[in-house]
């Protein structure tokens, strides 16, 4: 008999040292393939911006005075980050031909 408990330790023995080699191999696979899948992600996209705040209207501004002043209004708005380049140069062409 003390054969055969021999046999049966050492069998549960290797038996519960495979298992613990598999979970950690199985653990530590699983940690690598995460951190490829963060490497190889794209970067998160920036939230979309929120719509920009209708510039003032024109106004028949005759005088010289109102239209420095929209335009200061206007680099204003656009160092805010309201404004992007694109539409601060259209609302400025458009102040500055009316």
């Amino acid at each position: 008999m003390p054969g055969l408990l021999r046999g049966v330790a050492r069998t549960a023995v290797v038996a519960g040292t495979a298992t613990a080699v598999s979970n950690r191999v199985s653990r530590r696979q699983a940690g690598r393939w995460a951190q490829q899948e963060q490497q190889q992600a794209p970067a998160p996209a920036p939230a979309p911006a929120p719509a920009p705040a209708a510039p003032p209207p024109a106004a028949p501004a005759d005088s010289m005075g109102d239209k420095i002043s929209q335009l200061k209004e206007l680099a204003e708005l656009k160092s805010q980050g309201v404004l992007t380049e694109a539409e601060f140069e259209a609302q400025k062409g458009r102040l500055l031909n009316s």
